[in-house]
């Protein structure tokens, strides 16, 4: 199997664009602040983007679609869309897009500003916001793409599953291209709710540090362009990077801790190394999940120790931008891209003194190195596993 990117992008508060992620990556500047949410008062860090306030969608209003429509003007996604949609037309083209909570911050504000007979307020009766399908809906709506519109929402696996159902796709023929994605926002949903699971840090987040003690939450949105691998590349500029295999898995072990033994992630990792018809020594880097939780990371940490050799690099991003859930997936799996791409492994950020539990090949600073293979994980609550393997086409 190989999938070829023709392109991709990516907004979050460590960037508004994949360029000024690049330059957050090497200069080392994380995009986390102290948390200024309105009316949100927990004393922690978050990954805000600037500007969403002033996004302006009618009918489509809510942050996450404010969110959604930023990323979409970034680069070239909307450009290549269209000359796709030139060459194959608008309904052979296909939308995935990965969240976890879709436009539940409009539904917020909603149910918190009700008339004065209690009812929802004229510019709050929006059936395809107040909905978990919202984000695909959407950006079919904003793109003109009339093929098969889909969202994945399975927590912080969402927007890294959507490259295996875009592959699927169009392995199947449904479609000639599809445009696979992610987001999703801050809200009190969010931030409320993870703070009552205690997992919220204080302090910037550090993962797999000895002292990590914690995450921060952040919103991102991603996205990416997927063609068959004989698809006619003269008329674009495409980065030369392919999907060779991925994996998922679902062990349900409990609704918000993961399996102790990591057996679903395990299991996720070797699907996609099985299908890409890798070794574990052949893989350069794998971007790991670490949120900084103390669980997550020692648990991801010893299956990376377990599966791989010390001359696998791994890293987590999370501390650039935070846990951007149901937008992580495609996020830190374009980071993974990247690494590919440039030979520029994002390190640690925050990592002083690695967990003594673990034996790892990982550091705070980035490293330089050409990359042939990455993997990218991605893990969410209930137990919801998603690995990723891409291969840089020249070089490999």
């Amino acid at each position: 199997m190989e999938i070829h990117l023709i392109d991709y992008q990516s907004t979050s508060a460590a960037g508004r664009n994949f360029a000024e992620l690049q330059q957050s990556i090497d200069t080392h500047q994380s995009g986390l602040r102290k948390n200024d949410f309105p009316d949100i008062d927990i004393d922690t860090w978050i990954g805000r983007v600037d500007g969403l306030e002033d996004v302006e969608l009618g009918e489509w209003q809510s942050r996450n679609n404010a969110l959604a429509w930023m990323g979409l003007q970034q680069g070239s996604i909307l450009s290549n869309l269209e000359r796709l949609k030139h060459q194959y037309s608008a309904a052979r083209i296909g939308v995935v897009m990965g969240s976890s909570t879709s436009s539940i911050d409009r539904t917020e504000t909603a149910y918190t500003d009700l008339d004065d007979d209690g009812n929802l307020r004229v510019e709050f009766i929006q059936a395809k916001v107040h909905n978990p399908g919202a984000p695909s809906l959407f950006v079919a709506q904003h793109t003109g793409v009339t093929g098969p519109s889909l969202t994945i929402n399975t927590a912080c696996s969402s927007s890294a599953k959507v490259f295996a159902t875009g592959a699927r796709w169009l392995q199947a023929g449904i479609v000639d291209a599809v445009l696979v994605g992610g987001v999703d926002t801050l809200c009190g949903s969010v931030l409320y709710g993870f703070h009552s699971l205690q997992l919220v840090s204080t302090e910037q987040c550090a993962p797999f540090d000895q002292a990590r003690d914690g995450i921060n939450l952040g919103e991102a949105a991603g996205y990416a362009i997927l063609v068959r691998a004989d698809h006619d590349m003269t008329a674009l500029e495409a980065p030369g990077i392919a999907l060779v295999g991925y994996g998922e898995s679902s062990d349900a072990h409990h609704m918000s801790h993961p399996h102790p033994d990591g057996l679903g992630a395990r299991l996720a990792m070797q699907q996609a190394m099985q299908m890409a018809e890798l070794e574990p020594k052949q893989i350069d880097y794998v971007n790991l999940h670490g949120t900084a939780s103390r669980a997550n990371d020692l648990i991801e940490g010893k299956l990376i120790e377990s599966l791989f050799p010390k001359s696998t690099r791994v890293s987590s991003t999370k501390a650039w931008m935070g846990h951007t859930l149901g937008a992580a997936g495609i996020t830190e799996a374009l980071l993974a891209v990247d690494a590919l791409q440039r030979g520029v492994i994002p390190g640690s950020k925050n990592l002083q003194e690695l967990d003594e539990q673990l034996d790892i090949t990982i550091q705070a600073e980035n490293d330089k190195r050409k990359c042939h293979y990455v993997l990218s994980n991605s893990f969410g609550f209930g137990g919801n596993n998603s690995c990723l393997a891409f291969k840089n086409i020249a070089t490999s």
